[in-house]
C-alpha cells in the first residue's frame, strides 16, 4: 500500500492531475520532494540510503559515445578507445552496449573478459555501461521486450564490472494517453529492472535526455517514488533545456549515480559552453564522489574535441 501511495503522489505532484486512489478518494497530499526543496545542492541534506563512493574522490571518464561514428564504422574498436583512454590520461571510461559486439544480444563471456581484462591492464576503471531502450512504447508486450533487454545487459554489466548501467525513459508522443498513465507503466518496468539489478549487484541510472524527462523534478519523481539505493539519475548536464540548467543540475544532483559532462548547456533556448567551474562547485557540494564521464557532440574532430573537454575538466577539478 505504501509503494501505491507513493506512486499516487507523484502522478498528483509532478504531473498536476488529481490521482484517484482504489476507493475514490482524491488525493491532494504535497508530494514529499516537491515542498522545501533546496535552493541548491550545498542546501540537501544528505540521501538516505545512497551512498556511493562516500570516501572516494571525483574521476575523469570517457563516455565512448564521443567516437561513436568510428565504433560504429568499425574503424574504432573498443579496445582502441580504452588505448586513447590510457594515454589521454583518463581514469574510467563508459562503453555503452551497441558498441560492443552482437548488440542487442549480449556478447561471449570471452569478448568481454577481454574488455574487462584489458581495461585493468590500463589501470582504466569502466565506470558504466548502457542501453538505448524505450519504456513509453505503449504496446506492452514490447515494453517487456525492453525490460529484457535492460536485464540482459544488467547481466553484461556485472561481467564487465560496470558498477551502473544507463538506461531511458523513451521518446513516444502516445497522443491521447495521459502522461501520468504513461508514468505509472514506466515506474513499473524500472521497478522490475532496479530489482534485478539489485540481485546482480548493479545499480539502475535513469538519464535526464530531454525526452519523456525534461525537469529535475520529473527525473527526482520517479527516483523518489521507488526509493531503492539501486537506482539513482545519470544527470546529463546538456539535456536540462527547459528551466535553469544550474539550477536544476543542483537540485537533483544529490540523487545523482553518475555523470554525463557536456560541452554545452542550454540557457533560454541558447546553446552555451558549460561553465566548468560552476558545475565542479555543484557536484562537489552534492557529495558525489566518483567518476565524471565527459561527451563531446557537433562536428570537430572527436580526439581534439576529447581532449580540449577534458582539460578544462581536470582545471576545474584541480
Amino acid at each position: 500500500m505504501k509503494a501505491q501511495l507513493g506512486r499516487r503522489k507523484f502522478l498528483t505532484s509532478v504531473i498536476g492531475i488529481p490521482a484517484l486512489v482504489s476507493s475514490g478518494t482524491i488525493l491532494n497530499t504535497p508530494s514529499p520532494w516537491a515542498a522545501g526543496t533546496p535552493a541548491s545542492a550545498a542546501d540537501a541534506p544528505a540521501p538516505s540510503g545512497r551512498s556511493f563512493g562516500a570516501a572516494g574522490r571525483l574521476k575523469t571518464s570517457l563516455n565512448a559515445f564521443c567516437f561513436n561514428d568510428a565504433l560504429l564504422a568499425g574503424t574504432m574498436t573498443v579496445s582502441d578507445a580504452l588505448d586513447f583512454c590510457a594515454v589521454a590520461g583518463f581514469e574510467g571510461i563508459d562503453i555503452t552496449g551497441y558498441y560492443l559486439k552482437g548488440y542487442p544480444q549480449p556478447p561471449a563471456d570471452e569478448y568481454l573478459f577481454e574488455i574487462k581484462r584489458k581495461a585493468f591492464g590500463l589501470g582504466i576503471g569502466i565506470s558504466g555501461t548502457g542501453v538505448r531502450n524505450d519504456f513509453t512504447i505503449s504496446d506492452k508486450g514490447k515494453r517487456e521486450q525492453e525490460v529484457k533487454l535492460v536485464k540482459n545487459w544488467i547481466e553484461v554489466a556485472a561481467k564487465l564490472g560496470a558498477p551502473v548501467i544507463r538506461i531511458f525513459a523513451g521518446n513516444q508522443k502516445n497522443e491521447g494517453i495521459p502522461r501520468e498513465q504513461v508514468t505509472e507503466w514506466m515506474l513499473k518496468d524500472i521497478q522490475t529492472c532496479v530489482d534485478y539489478g539489485r540481485q546482480h549487484g548493479v545499480v539502475i541510472g535513469l538519464q535526464n535526455h530531454n525526452d519523456f524527462i525534461q525537469t529535475a523534478d520529473q527525473a527526482i519523481g520517479m527516483i523518489t517514488t521507488i526509493n531503492s539505493g539501486w537506482l539513482g539519475l545519470i544527470l546529463d548536464t546538456g539535456s536540462f533545456r527547459v528551466l535553469d540548467p544550474y539550477e536544476e543540475i543542483a537540485k537533483a544532483a544529490k540523487h545523482t549515480v553518475n555523470w554525463q559532462i557536456k560541452e554545452k548547456v542550454f540557457i533560454n533556448g541558447a546553446e552555451v559552453d558549460t561553465d566548468m567551474d560552476k558545475l565542479l562547485g555543484i557536484i562537489r557540494s552534492s557529495g558525489y564522489k566518483g567518476y565524471l564521464p565527459i561527451e563531446t557532440l557537433g562536428q570537430g574532430d572527436p580526439k581534439t574535441k576529447v581532449l580540449s573537454l577534458l582539460t578544462k575538466l581536470q582545471k576545474s577539478m584541480a
